[in-house]
């Protein structure tokens, strides 16, 4: 790039799509993610990795035991949450009921944001933060681009 040439951004991206977790609970992991929040296994390059899509996004999970090799717990990761898009606002009342009956550990209630979303709080078998959401604006975004 040539210093006296300002660099600018390309253009858009088309959204963050794809998360990595290293998780200790794998299994149970898998199963949440893959069973009952309904994503594909996409790939199992080995027993200790595998690969999830609901379609547009991607989700790794990798077993971990031990911290990984370089691991720096002054630059590890800090993930508040993750969070999955929902269709409209009685699919977030009837996942919360659904992920309940299955045993599956809540956080909060399904409440109406100041924003005008809506979602709750859930955990995975690792206690990753996952949140259930209808988020009006975004539904708008996504049906103008089809």
């Amino acid at each position: 790039m040539a210093a006296d040439k300002p660099s600018q951004r390309p253009g858009e991206t088309l959204g963050m799509r794809h998360l990595a977790l290293f998780v200790r609970n794998f299994a149970e992991c898998e199963h949440f993610y893959a069973t009952l929040l309904g994503m594909a296994v996409e790939w199992r390059p080995d027993d200790d990795n595998v690969y999830l899509s609901s379609g547009p996004d991607n989700l790794a999970l990798h077993r971990v035991g031990d911290p990984p090799a370089g691991f720096d717990d002054a630059h590890a990761q800090h993930l508040d949450h993750l969070g999955f898009f929902l269709p409209d606002f009685a699919a977030v009342d009837a996942w919360y009921a659904f992920l309940g009956e299955q045993g599956v550990a809540m956080k909060t209630a399904p409440r109406t944001h100041r924003d005008g979303a809506r979602s709750f709080y859930c955990y995975d078998p690792d206690g990753n933060t996952v949140q259930m959401i209808c988020h009006p604006p975004v539904l708008e975004w996504e049906a103008g681009r089809r």
